[in-house]
């Protein structure tokens, strides 16, 4: 929803900012691998129990990420290489909290619960998946309910509430998953109204009556031409 509704807002009243930065000599890629910097101290934190701390550095790595963008285009840096490092950054900040949470749980919780964060990881991937698939065959599959800002969203406060974050997890879960139902319909979707349908017999039949007859004419037309164009004997 994030990407849809604000992220176009928020480019521009960071924009300034970028500005900023770029003038200290910093780059995008240099944000980019901050953020997965604090993302890995975020795991530590979490998976070690200090819920607090990983809060912070969970704040601390999605500053970086909201900031790289605004500074590649603040510099003119802006490329399809810029992009992809992102995008993958983006894949490995997400494996990395939600690996801590599942360390976390392994040590706290009972049973098999730490394959939640886990469910929730496979699920993010999934739809991380439907939109570059989806924009590499040429259509659109942004949006959804539980979009990357959302899930970032949503841990934040498991972490700051952590007697909810194993329901919240579930929730995440939930609504990932129809997220990714929901990306799935939207490019079936638009490819099917590509798909062209196929003829029947009859009108297959008709088609070819039709070819013959013009062929036909185009042959007697030529032939007539030909015999006027020929000099009298």
């Amino acid at each position: 929803m994030f990407d849809g509704r604000f992220r176009a807002e928020a480019e521009r009243t960071l924009k300034p900012v970028g500005a900023q930065i770029k003038r200290t000599g910093i780059r995008a890629d240099h944000l980019t691998m901050l953020g997965i910097a604090m993302a890995a101290a975020a795991a530590i934190a979490i998976g070690a129990g200090a819920l607090r701390a990983g809060l912070v550095l969970l704040i601390l790595t999605a500053l970086p990420d909201v900031l790289d963008g605004a500074v590649a285009k603040a510099s003119g840096t802006a490329s399809p290489r810029g992009a992809f490092f992102d995008s993958v950054a983006d894949r490995f900040t997400d494996a990395l909290l939600l690996l801590g949470v599942a360390w976390y749980l392994a040590d706290t919780q009972p049973g098999k619960i730490a394959l939640l964060p886990m469910a929730v990881l496979g699920a993010s991937m999934l739809i991380s998946y439907e939109r570059a698939k989806a924009e590499a065959l040429g259509y659109n599959a942004k949006g959804g309910l539980m979009e990357r800002a959302e899930r970032l969203i949503a841990l934040g406060f498991g972490l700051l509430f952590d007697s909810l974050l194993v329901p919240i997890l579930w929730v995440m879960l939930a609504l990932t998953l129809v997220t990714a139902g929901q990306r799935f319909i939207k490019v079936w979707k638009q490819a099917s109204a590509e798909v062209p349908t196929r003829p029947t017999m009859r009108e297959r039949s008709r088609t070819r009556r039709q070819t013959d007859r013009r062929v036909a004419r185009s042959t007697e037309r030529q032939v007539r031409r030909r015999s006027q164009l020929r000099p009298p004997r």
